[in-house]
């Protein structure tokens, strides 16, 4: 099938359409709950692996690593290769790579396992939003990106849920391997049922020099920001960015580069809603990671109890989100999404507040207005953005909105592994040591009132799109 025949057999079947959803909505929602699964099993990982507090504050972050210095590269190869193609094959990566945790295990070698899983779910979060946009492009697009995005943060938080009981249970270890049948599942509903590889007529090079530039901007500045009180590290951090600044060189020279960073500029609704997406996941990721770590030593709950708790965030975004997503097929994605900014404002404003004695009751009242912040701002803000570009560019759009999520949650980690190593060094997490958890918990959650805030702003200033 050609591209006209191939959207024709989409538009005039609903089913098949459905088959796309739930098939890569489903590897979507394991690639997430398999980084943020893992936060709820950090203590028992810390006992048996005998790794100290900043050791083990490397776990979310080496696994962001491989997402982010490859989620760019992937997208413009994606649309040069084939979208579907580079998602099996990320799948495919993805098995392998959980399946070496039946290995005998170290702290070093259980980053390296999370380093592949970064990279092999960069081709999954690289493409499988331009695969939902192109097959629902002409019917409830909205609706469609917002059950894509509810099944991402439905994985995100269900995690702690899903490890907390596993690591109970079946052991820390389990928490890798369990999602393995249901992706060989998966895999097989997308190699039989699903037409097309949806890749670019247009023949290009691919920019190698880019992403090698691209790929150690990123590692330098990652690296420098997570200790940013030891000198050395502020100037890896600072030749991060001169590197950043030689990529941005790089990109407006090239023939045909990664990014063209001239139709990025002109395309005010993707832009901002790029940032609004960095500020808001950069507000977010590391308040799962603490949270978890303040429910089970401060209140003393069991993995699976905390994980309980973190899901009322996710269970009403799961509800809002279709909703909110097909509102913004009708009305201004600005205003739903910059509502969403707010909520995430107020629910960071209660967390702030959080001391020895806070009540759960309490808790879960700031993840309502989490939960509900969620909802309002993805599914439009990702519609919006999609909805933005051309078809032939929707990978590296889609690369693109999945880079502005991991980048913010880098930098979060990147600034938690620095609070962490400034108040607590090389230390475990102990009773004595509650109060520096404590403060870590309250700066991060200070930031992150001030990151929703900016994304606020972004979010209404992109414009109108109806």
């Amino acid at each position: 099938m050609n591209d006209a025949q191939l959207q024709s057999y989409y538009d005039q079947a609903p089913s098949a359409r459905r088959m796309v959803l739930v098939s890569v909505g489903l590897v979507m929602m394991l690639c997430s709950l398999a980084l943020s699964s893992v936060n709820i099993a950090v203590p028992n990982i810390a006992e048996d692996l005998q790794a100290s507090a900043m050791a083990v504050s490397w776990i979310p972050v080496a696994m962001l690593w491989g997402n982010v210095v490859f989620l760019l590269p992937i997208g413009r190869l994606a649309d040069m290769v084939g979208r579907k193609r580079m998602f099996v094959t990320g799948m495919v990566l993805f098995i392998l790579s959980s399946l070496c945790i039946l290995l005998p295990q170290s702290i070093n070698s259980l980053l390296l396992i999370r380093v592949a899983q970064g990279i092999s779910s960069s081709m999954v979060y690289g493409t499988s939003m331009a695969i939902i946009g192109v097959v629902y492009a002409n019917s409830n697009r909205g609706q469609a990106l917002g059950i894509g995005a509810s099944s991402v943060y439905f994985g995100l938080t269900l995690g702690p849920l899903v490890g907390g009981w596993l690591t109970e249970h079946w052991g820390w270890a389990s928490v890798f391997w369990a999602p393995i049948p249901v992706l060989v599942l998966c895999l097989v509903v997308l190699f039989v049922f699903v037409k097309g590889d949806w890749k670019s007529s247009v023949k290009a090079q691919f920019d190698w020099q880019g992403s090698l530039i691209f790929a150690a901007w990123v590692t330098a500045f990652m690296l420098g920001l997570s200790r940013l009180t030891d000198w050395r590290f502020a100037l890896l951090a600072v030749f991060g960015l001169l590197l950043l600044v030689a990529f941005v060189w790089h990109q407006s020279k090239v023939e045909s580069p990664l990014l063209r960073l001239s139709a990025l500029r002109a395309n005010r609704i993707f832009n901002r809603s790029l940032l609004s997406a960095f500020f808001i996941y950069g507000s977010s990721f590391s308040m799962i990671f603490l949270l978890s770590l303040y429910l089970q030593y401060i209140h003393n709950l069991s993995p699976s109890e905390a994980g309980q708790i973190i899901l009322i965030q996710t269970l009403i975004m799961m509800v809002l989100a279709p909703i909110t997503g097909r509102l913004s097929d009708r009305f201004e994605p600005r205003v739903l999404s910059t509502f969403g900014c707010l909520l995430f404002v107020m629910g960071y404003a209660m967390l702030f507040r959080l001391d020895m004695n806070t009540s759960l009751h309490y808790v879960m009242l700031a993840l309502v207005l989490l939960g509900l912040g969620f909802g309002f701002f993805s599914s439009p803000n990702n519609n919006a953005a999609i909805g933005s570009v051309p078809a032939d560019k929707l990978s590296i759009a889609a690369a693109l909105l999945n880079l502005a999520r991991t980048m913010g949650n880098m930098v979060s980690s990147a600034i938690v592994m620095t609070l962490f190593s400034v108040t607590m060094g090389g230390a475990a997490i102990t009773a004595e040591i509650y109060p520096q958890l404590l403060l870590v918990i309250k700066i991060t959650m200070g930031l992150s009132v001030c990151y929703a805030f900016i994304a606020a702003v972004f979010s209404y200033r992109r414009g109108t799109i109806h």
